[in-house]
This record gives C-alpha cells, structure tokens and sequence, in this order.
C-alpha cells in the first residue's frame, strides 16, 4: 500500500515557447529519470517524441512521465501550449491535482496562457508560477509579476527573488530561508552554493519577505493574530499556510529560473512537494447519471480500498501498440482483472499495465488510487469513459470538448490507400476527440474537421509520415450554419394512392426561430384526435432528420423551434411512415419561406503585436470584417482582442508576420454563430450550386 501524501500528480502548461517542454527535461534530469538532457531546438527532447513535435520544436501530444523527488513521486504531464491543441491541456487538467503555470521572462503573460490559466481556473487546479528564460534579453521578473495580477487577476506569492539580470542573471534568493542558492558557470544543476544574501539585495528580501508572511498568516487566524503582536511564525507555520492557500486557490506561489541553464529548478521541485496536493487533499471527482449527465452527489474518494473508479483521458498510439492513459481515482487495479466499460456496459480485460516514462515504460502488475498508468491494448475505451468495478457501476463526470470549426476534403494519391487512410484515421480520431471525419455523401471525399489550420496541417503530416498515406489536400472549408428570421404559419398534406392501401398524412405547424444554441425543439398542441399522439414521433423525427441539411446551401440548421397545432388523418390509409413524409415535404416547403439565412463561425482573435504596428494589425482585422474589442497596451506590445469570422482567418499567421517583422503572436477559439452579410452568403450558395453540378 502505497503512502498517498507522497504522491503528486502535475501538470506544467504555458503559452508556445515559454519552456515547457525544457522545464520537464530539467526535472527528469535532476530527478535522476534522464542521464543526457535532450534540447528542444534540437529535436531530442524526452517528451517531444512524435517526430512533427521534434521538428516544430512545439508539444502536440501531452505526456506523461513519473519520476522522483525527496521520497515524493511526481506524475508529470507535459501539455501542449498551441491553441488548436488546448484539448490537450483542458483533459490533462482533468486528472492533474495540480500544476506549474510557466512564464516567459521577456513574452511574460501571453494570449495563450490567458486561455489555459482560464482553463485551470474552471478546472480548480492549484498552480505553482514559473517565470522561466530570465537569462534572455529584456527579461524582467517583476514585471511579469504585475502582469500575472493585472491580467490573469491572480495573485502572486512571491517566493524568491532574482539575483542579477539578463545575462547576469546567476542564482535566486529564497524568501524563507534568507538564503541566496547560486549556480557556477559549468551551467550543470547541481553545481551551485548556498551563500548569505547579497548586500545590495537584503532591503528587498526584508520587503517581500513581510509581503509573503502577510498573505501566508492570513490563512491561520490564530497565527495571524500572533503576526500582529509582533510574534514572527515559524518556518514550519508559514509552509503550512502557504500550502493551505495554494490548496484553495488563494494565491499561487512564484519562482524564478532558467530551465535551460539549469537555474532555480531544485526550489520549484521542493515547491512542488511543499505546496501542491497530494490526491487525497483535492476534491474528489463528482460522479453522473449516465442517463441525464447530472451529479448524483456521490463522489468517488480517493482510497485504495474502495471499488475501482478510473478515467480514460487518453488514447495513444506507439510504436507498442494502443495505449490508453488512466487515472485511477479509487481502488486498485490488477493486472489480469476484468473491468466494466460503464459507457459501453462491455467488460474488459487488464492485459499489460506500464508506467510511462515519456518514451520508455516499466511493466506494472498492480496500480492504485492516485496513480496514472497507461494500459496497453484495450479494445473498446475512449476518451473520457469511465472504468469501474464489475459489482459496482458508476459514471466519472465525462469530458466535454469543443466543436471543430473548419474541415478539408482529403483524397489518397493512389487507389490502395483509401483502406490504409481509413485504418489510420480511425487511430486518429480515437486519440483526438477535438478531431473529426465524415464522408460527404454526393463527392465520395473524406472530410477532416479541426481546431485550426495548424491542427489539420499536422493530423496530414501524420498520415503521411507515420502511416505512410499520401493525401490530395482541398481548400481549407469553414463550417457555416443555416437558420430562419421569420415566424411561419403552413400547411402540407402528403398523399399517395397506388394499388393496395395508400398514404396518408395533413400537418398544420408553426415554425419559428428558437433562441441561440436551442438547437431543433419540437413540440405538439394539437388538440382532439386531428393528429392521432401516436404519430407526434414520426413528424419529430422528418423534421429533425431534415436538420442537417438546409434549403440555401445544405449546411446544417441550428435554432429552429416547431409547433404542430393541427392535421388530418385517414383511418387506413395514415401510417407513421406517412407523417414522417410529410414532415419532411414540409420543412422542403417552409425553410425558404421563413426567411432562411446563412450563419458564419465568428472566431474570438487574441492578437499580440509590438506597438509601432497596431495600427496596420488593427487595419488589417477591419478589411477581415473583424470587430475589435479591447485593446491593451503592455510593455512589451499591444494586445487586440476581436471578433473575426473564421473565413477571413486563413493564411492570418503569414500575413501577421510580414507586418510585425516576425514579433507578432496570434491565437482564436470559437465564439459563436452570426449572420452573413449578403455578397459573402451569395458566394457561398453559388459555391454549394458549382459543387452539386
């Protein structure tokens, strides 16, 4: 039985670039797990594994590593900082107790890392703050302390103190111990000094060192109480409060560093020890009603000796095979047990069970509450089901992921490789949920739907490379929607008479826009025997069934409300069949009557660009029918942030570039549907015309 309040299960998440990826290099260096460190900029990283990920120097896949530190185990899972892949950060989220936010020391809080702190936020994960790169140029570690109160609105606990800047920048003093840690010029982790703080600094570290003992005692009245007589707290104390404060998101304490000249790691790891949870701290994971979604107010609690509760928050494959990554939030799994899928009610078998360590792995035979384990081969798991014990079923609270907003028609090169595209698609999509395929009925063509462009550029390079399909890839197609601006009154009668019993069915209906995101909702006031309530169904389903094709382009409908009030039937000759019919012929009938009209994806744009350009970046958004927002002056640029429709975005990062001389940084998330002005919805009806001739 393994000791939970050694165990610590963390994340380190960050905007692109800011050091993540070496952050974990540096912990898996000093932890033992890694005897050569491996560079980002060379492509040899540790975690970085997939071959797009080494060669665009960018995580794409979160991984998840174990390793060692103070006789505490740490989970660490890397996540991605690009904004098509946030599906990544917000399911590594999920099943992490806590996290290491890392900030760039020049960039300081970026577009990006706005989105994954917000992310946390929803997710309640205790953060520690990393403010990494303070050996680059222009890096200033207290002004990425402002930005993380006056942006994020957090607030920072600060915790040590930079001892020199830039490229004088050679150690930090610790706040607590009055302790200055300095790192020699070898650039090796383990080569520093503990020295008394220097001269010109010991003003300061008094300073801040009464801010952080402030803010910790406010967790413990008692001691704040004594604080105020002028009773100072003992180490001890303060660690206890600063470590309940963490644990209840009060504040997060803040370090400093470089991870890539191996400074001020070694604190961060105490930090994570000292301060973020252990599994058991943390609430534990509501469960749902597998029918409706909805808590039950159960919970699964963190113990070994309760039936198994476990996620599946991942799916990867490798040069291994299938691998599925598992919290186990409750009980203990064997290998050679079998398990219930409560998603698909099927039962499974626990074959091989690995601990990973990135790329390498060590066989298990048993894994326990707390632990993240990946199991090797299962069938039917995906994403976000929930596995449990065979006696005793229940449901984790599932993942929720977001809609893709763009698509591109691929076809394979050659004729034998629609059935290779196929194989490896599916493993695609299974390790993806943010990812889609369908296969459009009249061209035949296989249609990819992602995040972004970036997204699906790289889910192309992936069958090529690694599954070895050669794709023909179309212009990028965004995702438009149709919907109606009038309220309609209509009727529609379907009548067939041949031979033998005929058809019958008479419908009278309102249709009506419903309210944003209300989707179809039907609903019948017919009163008396006019439309018998066996047949509601039947007309429910043709009208609903007629939803994902609309009358203008054949692009799905959203927000239409339909009310029945009256109809006809005939004693023989009326059939669920028939009224089915007939709703169909009727929403045919209705839609261009009820004012249809075409909706476009509005993207929410993140732009950061240095202030001698915002007014050509801001120009350029307006020609992308963009409407701006907010804008923010920082000391490093400006940020916009703008509505822009999704098919004005293509080709936005090159066009940026060329304007910033390469400084500027853009990320966007959908945001909601709008209406389309009148020349682009003719274009695009046109185009939907061209494309069924």
């Amino acid at each position: 039985m393994a000791d939970l309040s050694k165990y610590r299960n963390i994340g380190i998440f960050a905007h692109v670039d800011a050091g993540k990826t070496t952050t974990t290099e540096r912990i898996l260096k000093l932890t033992g797990q890694i005897h050569k460190t491996g560079e980002v900029h060379d492509g040899e990283s540790t975690t970085d594994f997939m071959e797009q990920e080494a060669e665009r120097g960018i995580t794409i896949q979160s991984a998840a590593v174990s390793c060692f530190w103070n006789n505490h185990r740490l989970n660490v899972i890397d996540t991605p900082g690009h904004v098509d892949f946030t599906v990544e950060v917000y399911r590594s989220l999920k099943v992490l107790d806590g996290g290491i936010g890392v900030f760039c020391g020049s960039g300081g809080v970026e577009p990006q890392s706005e989105t994954n702190w917000r992310y946390a936020n929803e997710s309640e994960v205790s953060r520690l703050i990393f403010v990494n790169k303070l050996d680059r140029m222009g890096a200033d570690f207290f002004n990425v302390v402002d930005q993380v109160k006056n942006v994020l609105g957090a607030t920072p606990l600060v915790m040590v103190l930079p001892i020199g800047r830039e490229d004088d920048f050679v150690g930090v003093v610790d706040l607590l111990s009055r302790k200055a840690y300095v790192w020699d010029e070898t650039g090796l982790p383990e080569n520093y000094e503990i020295k008394d703080v220097p001269a010109d600094m010991v003003d300061d570290v008094e300073a801040y060192r009464e801010e952080l003992i402030e803010t910790a005692v406010e967790q413990d009245d008692d001691l704040m109480e004594a604080y105020m007589e002028g009773e100072e707290p003992s180490i001890e104390d303060i660690k206890r409060c600063i470590r309940k404060g963490t644990r209840d998101i009060a504040f997060f304490p803040t370090y400093c560093g470089s991870a890539f000249k191996n400074k001020g790691m070694q604190l961060i790891l105490d930090a994570v020890v000292d301060y973020l949870p252990a599994p058991t701290e943390v609430d534990p994971q509501p469960l749902t009603d597998p029918e409706t979604g909805e808590p039950t107010g159960e919970v699964a609690t963190v113990s070994a000796d309760e039936p198994l509760k476990a996620l599946a928050f991942k799916i990867m494959d490798d040069r291994f095979g299938a691998l599925t990554f598992i919290r186990i939030y409750s009980g203990r799994m064997k290998k050679g047990d079998t398990i219930l899928n409560s998603a698909t009610g099927k039962t499974e078998r626990i074959g091989r069970m690995v601990e990973m360590q990135a790329d390498d792995r060590n066989e298990l035979t048993e894994a326990q509450a707390g632990d993240i384990i990946a199991v090797v081969g299962m069938k039917n798991v995906q994403t976000g089901h929930t596995l449990c014990d065979v006696k005793h079923e229940c449901t984790l609270e599932p993942m929720i992921f977001p809609e893709p907003v763009i698509s591109i028609a691929v076809t394979p090169k050659d004729k034998g490789g629609s059935e290779k595209m196929g194989i490896a698609i599916g493993k695609m999509v299974a390790e993806d949920p943010s990812f889609q395929v369908e296969t459009d009925e009249d061209s035949g063509e296989t249609i990819l739907k992602g995040m972004g462009e970036l997204h699906l550029d790289i889910k192309v390079d992936i069958l090529k490379r690694t599954y070895g399909v050669d794709l023909i890839v179309g212009q990028p197609q965004v995702a438009y929607r149709e919907t109606i601006t009038q309220a309609i009154e209509d009727s529609y009668t379907h009548k067939k008479q041949s031979g033998g019993s005929g058809q019958f069915g008479k419908i009278d209906y309102r249709i009506k826009p419903g309210e944003p995101n209300s989707g179809f909702t039907f609903s019948s006031t017919v009163v008396g025997g006019n439309v018998p309530k066996e047949f509601w169904p039947a007309i429910e389903k043709g009208f609903a069934g007629m939803m994902d094709t609309g009358v203008l382009a054949g692009f799905p409908v959203l927000d239409v409300e339909v009310e029945l009030f009256d109809g006809g039937f005939h004693a023989v000759d009326s059939s669920a069949v028939a009224f089915e019919i007939a709703a169909k012929g009727a929403f045919r009938q209705s839609m261009p009557k009820a004012g249809a009209q075409l909706l476009e994806p509005i993207m929410h744009v993140d732009v950061f660009t240095p202030e001698d350009h915002v007014g050509d970046v801001i120009g350029d958004l307006n020609r992308r029918r963009g409407m701006i927002k907010d804008q923010q002056a920082g000391t490093t640029g400006v940020r916009i942030k703008a509505d822009v429709p999704l098919s004005e975005m293509f080709g936005y990062i090159g066009t940026l570039r060329t304007m910033t001389s390469g400084r500027g940084q853009f990320s966007m998330e959908f945001s909601h549907y709008a209406p389309c002005p009148a020349n682009v919805a003719e274009a695009v009806i046109e185009a939907a015309k061209e494309e069924k001739k």
